[in-house]
């Protein structure tokens, strides 16, 4: 959604990877004034090209900002990102928003949250539920949680990045949400691939068994298209392994600490992680089939 006030509203987004590029592509293209840094710099080119700004590092980026967006693969690097020598708290003004959708766990999240507070920044927690597609169409769910004095100031910037956005409560319960549902993902996969595996094992048409899942109040969308791209051999990374199996190891790490068990993700961990070791890890997740 473009409007005349966007041009006046300055955002910092770091981290432009499969689904950073996209989301600050669309913020460019809603006509905020969008400042833009990577740790590789060849993926700033075509931010600049729609119209962002490049910057060197994560402070410039963040000098003067109304908002910055932090998209980054882990924990450690957002807290490298913000608290390093050239790190966004060095210029940040105090009082800026700190929108993190980055998905990065509950720890990292209590950590982060601490160091916000310190530094009087307001943080959002707020990792989206999508892939690679609903992030180039502004489709994406955002999990947001924060001060609900916030949700009005964040608001043109989430409805340009998702399609709807679901306020859970105090910050940390937006990535608490989105470990619930990677898990519910992980897992879901993996039985899709023990069904295929399975009805192969046992000499029926693997196409004839999604086929009749199709039509099942037992199947899942999701499930059905993943087996059919699996069967074809495409697995064109939509929601890449290595992110998957990194968001599986929090989901346990977050099970722990909650005093609870995942038994199906304890029971994959180790076969996902020998199919990222072997090479499939920037391949969509559903390459775990090929394992």
């Amino acid at each position: 959604m473009t409007t005349s006030s966007n041009a006046d509203t300055k955002i910092a987004f770091l981290g432009l990877g499969q689904m950073g590029s996209p989301m600050a592509t669309r913020l460019v293209g809603a006509g905020f004034d969008v400042r833009v840094w990577n740790r590789s710099p060849q993926a700033l080119g075509p931010l600049v090209d729609a119209g962002a700004k490049a910057a060197s590092s994560p402070a410039e980026a963040s000098r003067d900002v109304d908002f910055v967006v932090t998209m980054l693969p882990e924990g450690a690097t957002v807290l490298e990102v913000m608290s390093g020598p050239e790190g966004v708290l060095a210029t940040l003004s105090s009082g800026a928003t700190w929108l993190q959708m980055s998905s990065i766990g509950v720890e990292w999240t209590t950590r982060l949250i601490e160091i916000a507070t310190h530094h009087d920044v307001v943080y959002i927690d707020a990792p989206v539920s999508g892939s690679i597609g609903p992030a180039k169409d502004g489709t994406l769910i955002v999990l947001a949680s924060g001060p609900a004095a916030s949700k009005a100031v964040v608001a043109p910037v989430f409805a340009t990045l998702g399609k709807d956005t679901v306020w859970l409560g105090d910050a940390g319960a937006g990535s608490k949400a989105k470990l619930v549902l990677n898990n519910w993902l992980v897992d879901l996969v993996e039985s899709t691939v023990e069904t295929l595996h399975f009805s192969q094992a046992l000499g029926v048409d693997p196409h004839a068994i999604i086929d009749l899942l199709d039509e099942a109040p037992i199947g899942s969308p999701y499930a059905v298209a993943k087996a059919r791209l699996m069967l074809e051999g495409d697995f064109t990374p939509n929601f890449a392994l290595k992110h998957a199996f990194k968001d599986a190891k929090l989901s346990l790490e977050a099970a722990k600490s909650a005093k609870t068990e995942l038994r199906i993700t304890e029971s994959l961990i180790d076969a996902w992680q020998r199919a990222v070791a072997s090479g499939l890890g920037d391949e969509d997740l559903s390459a775990v089939y090929l394992n």
